[in-house]
């Protein structure tokens, strides 16, 4: 049974996946299971920090990314900054890197002994919680890897992909994401195409949860035109703190709210800071700032935990101070509770509104 002294936290989002496909070797598996201390993510680092599971993302990364990452740092260290963003991935490429990547859960779930489980359904869910079994759900950010004709997607779901974001911040053939732009709206570019308009019938068909956190507002609102199921942005935070191109606006929050969807709160400097700022020491009290918007505005039963662990930065600087890896999930959690979060919100917020949406989305 979990540990009775820690508010376990299902998180909505990490680039374990990513970190692996480019930093570990054969025994990848193995490093995350017992723990290597690289990153911000490993099964001890989880039991410590009471991570019971989450979202492990599949990202086809950029074919140069040495040349755009050096560009990105030098604009990050202005005011204001709007990040190039390198071309979408050719299909074939993003598929190479995907199953890549998926080979890498499944060898985990493989090798922990049964202490690590990917969860196809909410009853799978709900026993992997009971019985403090790592519950990971199959994501993928950005479908470049998925055909036209949708042949991989149901190939991938038999797999066990049970959510997928249509875009990362570069366009591809479904639709367009938001650079990384400061200040921005995310009022940026058309929505979905023909192809993406597809995609989202295709996954409302699978019961495949539909990510909203990269999609471009146009997009936002061809998903919420189109959906039938209740609209989620698994790592996203507050536009009216942090004018970060990638954060929600009201209207956006009204629209999650009425569809009884949710938003996981990144742990993402840049997304955090009024003044959008990469930095090394973003307070803790700025992210219990968006969680507390958020729960006025969406009610506390519609908002969750989105770390984006492993994602913009392998070593974490962006991260709150107090947080790092998930060993520190436990320091925000106090630090929530000094904020005024009760008890049974507390577990709604790090949790139960996970368990809850993702029931309803999946249809089991």
């Amino acid at each position: 049974m979990p540990d009775s002294g820690k508010v376990l936290v299902f998180d909505g989002h990490n680039d374990l996946l990513l970190r692996l496909y480019r930093c570990g070797g054969p025994d990848a598996a193995r490093s995350f299971i017992e723990g290597d201390g690289k990153g911000q993510l490993d099964m001890p680092r989880m039991k410590e920090g009471g991570m019971a599971g989450g979202f492990f993302a599949i990202f086809a990364p950029a074919i140069e990314p040495a040349r755009y990452t050096a560009e990105a740092e030098a604009l990050y260290a202005g005011e204001t900054y709007d990040i190039p963003l390198p071309p979408s991935v050719p299909c074939n490429v993003a598929q190479a890197a995907t199953l890549s990547m998926a080979s890498k859960l499944f060898a985990i779930e493989r090798e922990s002994d049964g202490q690590f489980k990917i969860v196809r359904n909410a009853a799978e869910l709900d026993r992997c919680i009971a019985d403090s079994i790592v519950a990971a759900i199959l994501h993928i950010e950005g479908a470049e890897a998925i055909d036209p004709d949708f042949h991989l997607l149901e190939v991938l779901h038999q797999a066990g992909l049970r959510s997928l974001g249509p875009v990362w911040s570069r366009p591809n053939i479904f639709g367009n994401g938001v650079p990384l732009r400061f200040p921005s709206t995310g009022d940026i570019g058309d929505g979905l195409t023909e192809h993406g308009i597809r995609l989202v019938k295709e996954c409302n068909a699978r019961r495949i949860l539909i990510d909203l956190s990269h999609l471009n507002e146009k997009g936002f609102w061809d998903v919420a035109r189109l959906s039938d199921a209740p609209l989620v942005a698994t790592h996203s935070n507050v536009h009216a703190i942090s004018p970060q191109s990638r954060n929600l606006t009201d209207k956006q929050l009204a629209a999650i709210r009425e569809t009884g969807g949710m938003v996981g709160v990144a742990y993402v400097g840049s997304f955090i800071r009024p003044d959008g700022r990469v930095t090394a020491d973003t307070p803790l009290d700025m992210l219990i700032d968006h969680i507390a918007y958020l729960v006025d505005k969406l009610g506390d039963d519609k908002v969750g935990m989105g770390s984006d662990f492993d994602g913009s930065d392998l070593d974490g600087p962006t991260v709150p101070t107090g947080i790092r890896s998930a060993a520190g999930l436990q320091n925000l959690v106090e630090a929530m509770r000094l904020r005024g979060f009760d008890e049974p919100t507390l577990k709604k917020i790090c949790h139960g509104n996970w368990l809850r949406v993702l029931a309803e989305t999946w249809g089991e």
